[in-house]
């Protein structure tokens, strides 16, 4: 071989290395996800994670706990200001409009038809998606979704003469009263942290009352709270009562809602089906759960969703939109949907899971884990058991907390309370019309 044949050759061979080696260090697209889930939770985010990125080479999606639902959303508020957004957010219900409003993200379901990928949304399960569509199409992808329940200690409601929990109000009362006077328990009820979930918007929602006008605002910003007209107001003073004769507990003194139910010093507790895997770790008793209660003579609608649904948040590369859509495409195949519904304790979003979980047998072993999507599926969902679609809808919230603490301190009767939960809830709707006109 002369000199010039060995410089060739020796060129060529250098290429070839070179091409070798940029394709053994080819990277997979990533992108960073930003979420709110932790403890036994966080772990099975993780989880997810990692068998999607072991599903494939083309990309990788890096979860990050950024705090609590509030911490979140802050965040990403400050990150896009920064032009440092992540690719995704997990925010809770309660920002639907914040972030539908925003002009930060990309409706998912835009996404998904853009990236060539075909998810059958009709496949969702109809309050979930109904909750997170904009005229008729997802704007965001649903993900821990979850919905109130009636948790209830199995031996305390048989020492008081009772199989289980009754299914009106009425009923469930005078059992809870039963149960104290019998001795079995000295609470008849947890007062859950997020008692006005369960106790006065899923009680509005299943027993078809109005919260809101403007089918409580999925019908425009101009929507006003009405729920001080509606049977929310017997509703607290029913609360108020139990308070006063020492059928409801509040937690304090280092004990959580859920502890005092585990540990057996309340017969029940209204909490999230996503307690299911707190519940079955700590507890110390024999429990079951059941249906939330409805008023007696009414046809109970469905409940209404908790939880949270992920953003993508606008701005990035083509290839990052591409790993995003391919993320969301696993996370909606029935039997991702099933294993994080076995793990977690929420809901499959997917009829197709649901019906996965219900051939492999599962709900035979687990009953409890079936009544939060019975629920949510009961019926046709009215313009009053859709869900709540609120501007700024965390505040108006806490000013409904802080005036039934007022009704439970005897300072407000609960009529009183609830017409000033409403007017000023219905301030902070004004203002959020004002900042967002001509955008819904």
């Amino acid at each position: 071989m002369n000199a010039v044949s060995l410089r060739a050759y020796v060129a060529a061979g250098a290429i070839a290395l070179g091409l070798s080696s940029h394709a053994a260090v080819a990277q997979p697209v990533e992108v960073q996800w930003w979420h709110a889930m932790n403890g036994v939770n966080g772990e099975r985010v993780d989880e997810l994670v990692k068998k999607f990125n072991e599903s494939n080479d083309q990309y990788k999606v890096v979860a990050v706990n950024k705090g609590n639902y509030d911490e979140v959303i802050n965040s990403t508020i400050a990150a896009y200001r920064a032009k440092r957004p992540p690719h995704i957010v997990q925010i809770y219900e309660r920002g639907f409009m914040t972030m539908l409003l925003s002009d930060a993200i990309v409706p998912v379901q835009d996404l998904m038809d853009k990236t060539g990928h075909k998810v059958d949304w009709n496949d969702f399960i109809k309050p979930v998606a109904g909750f997170y569509a904009y005229k008729g199409r997802l704007a965001a992808m649903p993900f821990n979704s979850s919905s109130p329940i009636l948790y209830y200690n199995q031996d305390q409601f048989k020492k008081a003469g009772f199989d289980k929990p009754a299914e009106t109000w009425g009923e469930f009362e005078k059992q809870l009263y039963a149960v104290k006077k019998s001795g079995a328990s000295g609470c008849g009820t947890a007062l859950a942290t997020d008692y006005h979930w369960s106790m006065i918007e899923n009680y509005s929602a299943i027993n078809d009352q109005p919260y809101a006008t403007k089918a409580n605002g999925y019908n425009g910003l101009d929507t006003e709270f009405v729920y001080n007209k509606t049977l929310v107001v017997p509703q607290v003073a029913r609360l108020k009562r139990w308070l006063d004769d020492g059928i409801l507990q509040i937690a304090g003194q280092g004990f959580s809602p859920e502890q005092l139910f585990t540990s057996g010093t309340c017969a029940t507790y209204f909490a999230s089906t996503a307690a299911h895997s707190g519940i079955e770790r700590n507890s110390k008793i024999s429990w079951s759960a059941t249906f939330l209660p409805w008023e007696e003579g009414r046809q109970p609608k469905n409940s209404t969703i908790g939880g949270a649904a992920l953003w993508v948040i606008k701005g990035h590369k083509p290839e990052e939109e591409k790993a995003i859509a391919a993320f969301f495409d696993f996370l909606a195949k029935p039997e991702t949907q099933l294993w994080w519904h076995k793990a977690t304790g929420y809901v499959p979003l997917t009829n197709k899971a649901y019906e996965l979980a219900k051939s492999q047998g599962y709900y035979k072993e687990s009953p409890t884990r079936e009544i939060a999507i019975q629920q949510l599926n009961r019926g046709t969902p009215t313009e009053n058991s859709l869900g709540f679609h609120f501007g700024n809808f965390t505040q108006s919230m806490f000013a409904q907390r802080e005036e039934v603490e007022a009704l439970f301190a005897g300072k407000k009767d609960a009529q009183q309370a609830m017409d000033d939960a409403v007017k000023r809830g219905n301030e902070i709707l004004r203002q959020y019309e004002r900042l967002n006109k001509g955008k819904y």
